[in-house]
């Protein structure tokens, strides 16, 4: 694909999920679909719990947590606040990679630049909050003199993380939904808690102390980037099923960008800490960025002829 046709260069687009949906499976497959088609990817791992997305890519580690580089957590000491005590952004959340040491990234040989916020797990007793690792996902921009990226962020299993803000500085969330009633109900409620921030709907700021913490918690939201609430399936073992959750979602007037089915290459890679391989669902996400492309398309179309 040329240069000029790939519009969704400077997109973010967040990864939601319940526990066990496979948003890591389809953050690594999207992100390497993308990268084969031509786009620069910058992949984030946001989630604070979960572990081995590294290996997807095929890197033996993860790199240093940008906790780090960003001067740890509050609760320890540390210049990282949780964004649902301090809206405050964070100093210096624009980075550029070109300039940012190599121990806080990993780059493969197609040029995919991953980097990890952090994990909870090493912070020690009463440093648990992952809100710090929130507000890094939610400020952090990275770019490069050379190129410019699509940025993917794996969030936390669930859906504390949106409560936190952190859906304010993305273009697109995808929900990843199972064959589960509980990833239905997070794809509707993902919907609209979009749709009320999209409305200007204010944020929850009682707890705050000052009025200048109130003044940024209200800024941040009614300047919200985000725009669209997309999801696809996962683990669909057959078409029964995928009519059903289909059915389903069409009640609350969602669609589903496409399907992923249950693979068990998929599963046997993450079992044994492999780089991502399924010829079927490598297809799959293509059809997916094709539908992403086209919307976008006839995004731009309907943005211009609104600014006429």
């Amino acid at each position: 694909m040329e240069k000029d046709r790939l519009n969704l260069v400077g997109k973010r687009i967040g990864i939601f999920g319940k526990g066990g949906s496979g948003k890591s499976t389809l953050t690594a497959l999207l992100a390497m679909g993308l990268n084969q088609r031509g786009y620069h990817v910058c992949v984030l791992d946001a989630d604070s719990t979960n572990v081995g997305l590294h290996q997807a890519f095929g890197f033996d580690q993860s790199p240093t947590p940008l906790l780090d580089h960003f001067g740890g957590v509050v609760f320890s000491g540390g210049l990282v606040t949780c964004p649902v005590d301090d809206p405050a952004p964070i100093d210096h959340a624009s980075v550029n990679i070109d300039r940012l040491p190599s121990k806080y990234y990993q780059k493969t040989d197609h040029g995919l630049i991953f980097l990890a916020a952090g994990k909870i797990g090493d912070q020690g007793p009463g440093a648990g909050c992952d809100g710090p690792i929130a507000k890094i996902a939610r400020d952090l921009v990275v770019y490069s003199d050379r190129e410019e990226f699509v940025n993917i962020i794996d969030f936390k299993a669930g859906f504390e993380d949106s409560a936190r803000g952190v859906l304010t500085s993305l273009d697109w969330v995808i929900v990843v939904v199972d064959p589960t009633t509980a990833a239905v109900e997070m794809a509707v409620n993902m919907k609209e808690m979009v749709e009320q921030i999209k409305s200007d709907v204010l944020p929850a700021t009682a707890h705050l102390e000052t009025e200048e913490m109130v003044f940024l918690a209200n800024k941040i939201f009614t300047e919200a980037a985000v725009s669209e609430v997309f999801c696809v399936l996962n683990k669909i073992p057959n078409t029964e099923v995928e009519d059903y959750l289909r059915k389903k979602l069409a009640h609350y007037r969602i669609e589903p960008l496409g399907s992923l089915h249950l693979d068990e290459a998929i599963s046997l890679s993450w079992l044994k800490g492999r780089p991502l391989f399924s010829p079927e669902a490598n297809e799959e996400i293509k059809n997916l960025i094709n539908k992403l492309e086209q919307f976008e398309i006839e995004s731009d179309v309907i943005r211009n002829l609104n600014s006429e």
